[in-house]
């Protein structure tokens, strides 16, 4: 009896093990043939290399091309079967030393193009490659919603983007006297109202004397009313709570450009370019995930577009003027000079900011300081940029720390303090003099 229910139990152990090494050996064939299916033209087709290829492609080449239209290069839709990918790691990398050596296909393109030099990218072979396949992926779209999107691309839409102000308003102050000024004249109207009332009544008794009579037949003298003291004290509060408001106004106001519009030597329309084209603020402003300073854009950084696009335009010709180049023979001369930008945003020396420190490890949108730049057609200072504004923002933002190993300790410090509130930058030393000033 025992050796049945032994042998019956090894005959479904055995069935159940055939069972599972099939189902393994099934699945081992499935993911070694999609494996052989991805790398047969050496292109990914996981969904977080074709991300990050997306992110990449957004930030760095819609500025000069589309998926599926020409812009000022060509449409990129199956570019990985015209070429393949070491090639194109080659001309995305550093496409005027393909070009250089000879590549007919790179010539071609060259010439085709007006001779338009594509700025190279530091691009490791990895992000190349995700770029592709992003291109693969969005070129086996359906052609409606690819369309679509290249059309979204081309006309853009204005990025919603938080922004935040802060520091107390001056026209407290005002609003107080302007209150206290009511309130004077309201008392004195009721006064004048009181009296008349009183004089118009009295007027009409019979029984008054000659004396009573008297008084109500005199008239108010003005000059009087101006030199008596209750008029004078009045009059003295109001004028010195002028002055003192004047005074702290402008004390507060000193330093102060928030609304400062200058005119710039070249117009250029933020709501067009960052707004209508969506080109990302790093295009232009190479510095602000990685310097102190955000960078004012050299002439070149405008020549990778305007070399082609509206050189009729009269600022694009400043540009030209700028930078001595003709436009007609495509050649530079060697009488450049350099743009005279007018400064918009500039704290004070004493007071120490880094962009890269606040966008890169802060996560912090342009918007939050700058204010809807891609609606702006002439840019100007959105915020204060005072002690105080920035002390205000420290306070209530909170830290990015996922993904931050740096911020592991200070993170179970914050926790262990029995604190339900996140942690926010005055946690961590934001509020301290020398991080700011040293």
């Amino acid at each position: 009896m025992l050796k049945n229910r032994l042998d019956w139990h090894f005959s479904k152990y055995c069935s159940l093990r055939t069972l599972l090494t099939c189902l393994a050996l099934t699945l081992s064939f499935s993911v070694s043939n999609a494996q052989d299916e991805a790398s047969a033209d050496g292109i990914p087709t996981d969904e977080t290399t074709i991300n990050n290829g997306k992110s990449l492609f957004t930030n760095n080449c819609t500025v000069c091309h589309a998926i599926n239209a020409q812009v000022v290069g060509p449409a990129l839709k199956d570019v990985h079967e015209r070429r393949d990918l070491p090639w194109l790691q080659s001309f995305i990398k550093n496409s005027q030393a393909v070009i250089q050596s000879g590549d007919d296909y790179a010539v071609n393109l060259y010439n085709e193009y007006n001779k338009t030099l594509m700025p190279a990218f530091d691009f490791s072979d990895e992000e190349v490659t995700s770029i592709v396949a992003y291109i693969k992926s969005e070129s086996a779209a359906p052609a409606e919603s690819a369309a679509t999107s290249d059309t979204a691309a081309a006309e853009g839409q204005a990025a919603a983007g938080g922004g935040a102000t802060g520091g107390m308003s001056s026209g407290y102050l005002t609003v107080i006297l302007a209150g206290l000024l009511i309130v004077l004249v309201l008392i004195l109207v009721v006064l004048i109202l009181i009296i008349s009332v009183l004089t118009r009544f009295l007027r009409q008794k019979e029984d008054l004397d000659e004396e009573d009579r008297e008084i109500l037949g005199q008239k108010v003298s003005v000059q009087k009313v101006v030199k008596s003291k209750p008029f004078l004290g009045i009059s003295l509060f109001l004028f010195m709570a002028i002055a003192v408001k004047l005074v702290i106004d402008g004390l507060y106001s000193v330093g102060i450009q928030q609304g400062y519009q200058p005119k710039q030597p070249i117009a250029f329309s933020h709501a067009l370019h960052a707004g209508q084209y969506q080109i990302d603020c790093q295009y232009c402003h190479t510095g602000v995930m990685k310097a102190k300073s955000a960078n004012i854009p050299s002439a070149n950084i405008c020549m990778n577009c305007h070399q082609q696009i509206k050189p009729e335009s009269p600022e694009i010709q400043k540009i030209y003027a700028a930078i001595d180049f003709d436009p007609e023979t495509q050649t530079y001369g060697n009488n450049k000079k350099p743009i005279e930008w007018v400064r918009i945003h500039n704290l004070p020396d004493l007071a120490y900011f880094n962009h890269s420190q606040h966008v890169n490890v802060g996560g912090l949108d342009c918007e939050t300081c700058h204010g809807e730049v891609q609606e702006m057609e002439v840019v100007y200072q959105h915020s204060l940029l005072t002690m105080g504004w920035c002390i205000n923002c420290h306070r209530e933002t909170q830290v990015n720390a996922e993904g931050n190993e740096y911020y592991d300790k200070l993170l179970e410090l914050h926790e262990s303090s029995n604190s339900n509130e996140p942690m926010r930058v005055e946690d961590i030393g934001g509020l301290e003099c020398s991080k700011c000033h040293y």
